[in-house]
């Protein structure tokens, strides 16, 4: 299993030296039985009055900084180090009855899932809706992982990924119209999809990790990364990365799940200056295998995830 480095660093310019307001990061990864987190430090310039960290509604880790003073820049750098233990065969142990689609949800999961199942997305020409049922054959019945598996690399082999600095998604119905969009907007257009069939899924946001010596590298990396879950009985929340055609978590570094794109923006905040001021923002993210005794090299100083 790899040891991993994420190296996160966001930098806002100014014209003029300006004030800061609330800022709520989502740079942590989630510890999970798939990635443990060995250490983690976030670096703040300015360095902010308070920096308190909480769990939202969803379990994510979210560090929240408040400030005094002006300043020109302001920069984020996380540096995080994690075990991840990819699943080199991704076959899922479906429970019996969700085998096959169609199936439906017990009881006692629908009270849980059933805001994740619902569509968040106008789709009045139902181009969405056919879209995901073009997966299904004629007799109507398939193999549960074999219909998300195809939706998955379909996106991958007839969508060309195009990064966005803009915030937000494209609507589900134009990236499937223009056939191009970022990792976002792919995520959510499958998201779409699969609610149109009755399943139940989530966006996620997170790294990206191309090894090295692949042959075929993943595309989306450099910046944040954004993938889909979707609950399968017996199985559970399971990923899938529509933009490079992944099932499973192979290559995947969770940081954030949430029912809408909005409730898992990396970094938000605010600042109080002219509109003018703004000079944007630069986005850097490495993601790096470390070796065993690279680790152990760095001794007794490094900093334990908190």
């Amino acid at each position: 299993m790899p040891i991993l480095s994420v190296r996160h660093v966001t930098t806002y310019r100014y014209r003029q030296p300006v004030a800061f307001g609330e800022h709520r990061i989502m740079f942590r990864p989630r510890d999970s039985y798939d990635q443990r987190l060995i250490e983690a430090r976030l670096t703040i310039t300015p360095e902010p009055v308070t920096l308190r960290w909480l769990h939202d509604v969803f379990g994510n880790c979210v560090a929240v900084a408040t400030f005094q003073g002006r300043a020109s820049t302001l920069v984020f750098d996380c540096a995080i180090t994690l075990e991840h233990t990819p699943e080199s065969a991704p076959d899922f142990p479906l429970a019996p009855h969700a085998a096959f689609y169609p199936f439906g949800y017990g009881a006692d999961d629908i009270a849980d899932l059933s805001r994740s199942m619902e569509r968040q997305h106008p789709d009045p020409r139902n181009e969405v809706d056919a879209w995901a049922r073009s997966f299904i054959p004629p007799t109507g019945r398939i193999a549960t992982q074999d219909l998300l598996a195809e939706m998955t690399r379909s996106v991958r082999r007839n969508f060309a990924y195009l990064a966005r600095s803009e915030k937000g998604v494209q609507d589900p119905v134009t990236t499937l119209r223009l056939k191009r969009g970022s990792c976002r907007d792919f995520a959510v257009l499958m998201i779409e999809a699969v609610r149109a069939l009755g399943m139940a899924a989530r966006f996620v946001s997170g790294y990206l990790y191309n090894p090295r010596g692949d042959r075929e590298r993943h595309v989306g990396g450099g910046s944040t990364h954004a993938w889909v879950q979707v609950y399968l009985p017996g199985a559970g929340w399971i990923e899938f990365d529509p933009t490079n055609g992944i099932v499973g978590n192979r290559d995947l570094i969770r940081v954030a799940v949430a029912r809408d794109p909005r409730q898992a923006v990396p970094l938000h905040g605010s600042f109080f200056g002219f509109p003018a001021d703004d000079l944007g923002m630069i986005v850097s993210v490495a993601v790096d295998e470390i070796e065993p005794n690279g680790l152990d090299a760095r001794g007794p100083n490094a900093t334990p995830a908190r």
